[in-house]
């Protein structure tokens, strides 16, 4: 190997770094902005020949090594080994892990962006990304997880425990555009007392395999965990979610992807016996009522554009009251022009490549036929922001869809893009005959939604706020004057409704969703006979 240090990791399994079957590479996300035929090059170089000295070269940061069958079996019978061991922690020693992984975030922070702006987070997307997990495990959080996992109470003479038991073995399937952030989320599944399994995906593993390894692994070490209750591989999807389906020994599948695929995988968990816990797309809706703080709310709408649309829980679809819709169109056209290309270390930067935009188009084309309007964008950009036809950025489109009733004949309405293309949907007189109608035509919009991540209303009435409150049922968040995509303690971060949490969907908070209630009752000298009969 050459002299220059390179982050490398071999899979890690009960406690060991374990020899893998070769290795993939991670080349920064900078050179395939500025040299997109050599990075391509050293990757293939690298994965054909691993002990070449192109693994020297500025552009590599990184590599992992790959799993094969048996060492994906071996990680699993691992994870069941220990599991028994770990459910029996006490829950408040397993509770100290949330506090201490946040320590070691905030400690390890410029390395943790450093890992990520290298596979192409954009570095404000990557400090959004990091205010995640803070929030997952702040103080208040792990308050709220904690009364939840055990209450007692006392009650004739007993002593009334109702508690989560951890489910066992629980495998862990990151998306590939936010692996990292996503394989925190274990963490809490380590809190309930299960063992974990991580897959990190071979297309970007590296940071998935350094927070496992470097971060959460040293920490389970401290509390003297059991080796073999933190397992991380890296290898192929379908080849592990196949193994893990029939494997008797996992229990749950955290399952991380599209909504077609992750309802087939739903199927083949439950004719398995596991539990499949998914977060799969999401079509998030932004309302607007009349009386908003319309500049205000055009911040949150350009959160859609965020990392390209490339984020499941960004703004998708905006639905805005009649009467001030040309003035929130000015305020977004205004607004969208902070959200720009650039390479990704850099600090104003917002904006993701997109390697494969035809769909993009496709969608953009079928949307004019239906009577859609750009406002704004809708071409291809070089780095600079240049316009470019052969650019690997895409800008910021918004295209204007009137009318309620045919909108969501519309696919960039109806389904999740995941590109910067954002429709805002404007109601017609047709649609309503005054604002009590509207209101309810609004809901009902929401409400009949698909998907099912988060929504958020910008609103003034009172009324009209409340009505929201207690009639929306779609979606596991819903935000109120508030930006779309920020995080707060206490409330879920993920999890979601219809296509994108399944027939299980609901807000996410994983340590209960890799757990289940128990109810205990202790008595303290009670007569069986009167316990049923009365005295």
């Amino acid at each position: 190997m050459p002299d220059k240090e390179l982050r490398s990791y071999k899979l890690y399994i009960a406690g060991k770094d374990v020899e893998g079957d070769g290795w993939v590479y991670t080349v920064s996300a900078r050179s395939l902005l500025e040299d997109v035929f050599t990075s391509v090059s050293l990757k293939r170089e690298l994965e054909q020949h691993p002990d070449s000295d192109a693994a020297g070269h500025p552009y590599v940061v990184g590599r992992c090594a790959i799993a094969g069958d048996a060492s994906i079996d071996l990680a699993t019978e691992a994870a069941a080994a220990a599991a028994p061991a770990w459910a029996e922690v006490p829950l408040e020693r397993r509770m100290r892990l949330g506090a201490m992984f946040r320590e070691e975030l905030i400690r390890r922070e410029e390395e943790f962006l450093d890992i990520l702006t290298s596979e192409a987070h954009p570095l404000r997307l990557a400090r959004w990304e990091l205010s995640c997990m803070k929030q997952i495990y702040s103080d208040e959080s792990l308050y709220w997880y904690r009364q939840r996992m055990h209450t007692e109470f006392e009650h004739e003479g007993r002593r009334l425990i109702v508690r989560r038991q951890p489910d066992g073995v629980v495998a862990f399937n990151p998306p590939q555009n936010a692996p990292a952030p996503s394989a925190a989320l274990a963490v809490l599944a380590l809190m309930a007392g299960n063992a974990v399994v991580m897959r990190a995906p071979r297309s970007i593993a590296l940071s998935t395999m350094w927070l496992m390894r470097d971060v959460v692994g040293p920490l389970l070490e401290e509390i003297d965990a059991p080796a073999g209750i933190l397992n991380a591989v890296c290898s192929n999807p379908k080849q592990t979610l196949d193994r893990w389906v029939t494997s008797p020994m996992v229990n749950d599948i955290f399952y991380i992807g599209g909504s077609e695929e992750g309802l087939r995988f739903q199927e083949q968990c439950v004719a398995n016996g596991k539990k499949p816990i998914l977060e799969l797309a999401g079509n998030d809706t932004i309302v607007i009522w009349k009386g908003a703080d319309l500049k205000k709310a055009a911040e949150a709408i350009c959160e859609s554009f965020y990392g390209s649309g490339q984020i499941c829980m960004v703004p998708n679809c905006v639905l805005v009251h009649p009467e001030v819709a040309e003035d929130l169109i000015a305020e977004v056209k205004e607004r969208i022009k902070l959200v720009r290309p650039g390479y990704p270390e850099d600090e104003d930067v917002l904006l993701s490549p997109v390697r494969r935009s035809e769909k993009f188009f496709a969608l953009l084309a079928q949307s004019l036929e239906r009577g859609g309007e750009i406002i704004t964008g809708g071409q291809r950009t070089e780095v600079d922001g240049t316009v470019s036809e052969t650019g690997v950025f895409l800008q910021p489109t918004v295209v204007r869809v009137d009318g309620l009733d045919g909108a969501r004949q519309h696919d960039i309405v109806r389904s999740e893009t995941f590109f910067p293309l954002l429709p805002i949907v404007v109601p017609q007189p047709s649609d309503a005959a005054g604002d009590d109608e509207l209101l309810n035509a609004f809901i009902e919009f929401v409400n009949s939604n698909e998907y099912g991540l988060r929504n958020s209303l910008w609103v003034k009435s009172a009324r009209v706020m409340n009505a929201f409150v207690q009639r929306v049922v779609n979606g596991g968040l819903l935000k109120i004057n508030d930006s779309h995509i920020g995080f707060l303690p206490y409330l879920p971060s993920h999890g979601g409704t219809g296509l994108t949490g399944g027939v299980y969907g609901e807000a996410n908070y994983p340590i209960l969703k890799t757990s289940h209630i128990q109810g205990v009752s202790i008595a303290h000298d009670v007569s069986p006979h009167e316990a049923v009969f009365g005295p």
